[in-house]
């Protein structure tokens, strides 16, 4: 419950789906309930997916209201997210939980450099619907902070990428819950009970609903916060976030 009132406040606040503090909660989670570690990361990730789409939604129709929405954007990133989403899932499936870690710190960490140099001359392409999608499938997360990095890269205020990102995320949650639960259907066996799929029933229930009424408050403060300020506070909660899953894959690779 603690895990969906901060994972409300960050969908709002940053355009994101908070699945960076959902995913490590439920592998905790997951770990003491003697989950095997061949799935559990996988089922932390679908769950989290199907626990960051109310709050997708309330964020983006929050941020919606503002104003701040690029419509252009959000129409040509959808269909390739998805298709990104698609492929994410299918590697879920078979791929090691390293892979999704390994995944997390690298991406994490490009994003949070970018935001704590606050560089305004790093410019990218906008086209990058599908690599938004595949990283955050991979990733647990609803593609928010990597639109955000992207939308800045091209340039966009930060304000207007947050807004637009939340946007992009309720398309790729949705996929991407859809993409694990049928992923996790051959592994039923290995799964805790209440699983359909990679989606636990009692991880969304306790977590969703929290996430989801908390999320319009993290929007409206983003709005209220200096630029500058919010970019910091963005680069240094993916940092925080990165460090914990490399703190994974180097304790993995000892044992």
């Amino acid at each position: 419950m603690g895990a969906g009132i901060v994972t409300g406040l960050l969908a709002g606040l940053f355009g994101i789906g908070g699945g960076a503090v959902v995913v490590p909660v439920l592998f905790e989670v997951f770990r003491i309930l003697g989950v095997p570690e061949a799935v559990r990361m996988q089922l932390c990730i679908g769950t989290s997916m199907a626990i960051i789409v109310p709050t997708a939604v309330r964020s983006y129709q929050t941020h919606r209201a503002k104003g701040l929405v690029i419509p252009g954007v959000l129409r040509s990133w959808t269909l390739p997210a998805v298709a990104g989403v698609a492929v994410g899932s299918v590697t879920a499936a078979f791929a090691p939980p390293g892979v999704f870690e390994l995944a997390f710190v690298v991406i994490a960490g490009i994003i949070a450099g970018k935001f704590l140099a606050g560089r305004e001359d790093w410019v990218l392409t906008h086209r990058l619907g599908f690599v938004i999608g595949l990283a955050s499938s991979l990733m647990g997360i609803s593609g928010g902070s990597l639109g955000t990095m992207v939308l800045t890269l091209c340039g966009k205020p930060l304000h207007n990428a947050v807004a637009t990102s939340a946007g992009i995320g309720v398309p790729i949650t949705i996929a991407g819950t859809l993409g694990y639960v049928l992923a996790g259907l051959p592994h039923h066996a290995a799964l805790p009970p209440l699983s359909v799929g990679f989606v636990s029933v009692i991880g969304v229930a306790l977590i969703a609903p929290i996430s989801s009424y908390v999320a319009p408050f993290g929007a409206r403060l983003a709005h209220a916060l200096p630029r500058r300020w919010l970019e910091i506070a963005f680069g240094s909660f993916l940092l925080i976030t990165s460090a914990r899953f490399l703190a994974a894959l180097v304790t993995r690779s000892f044992d």
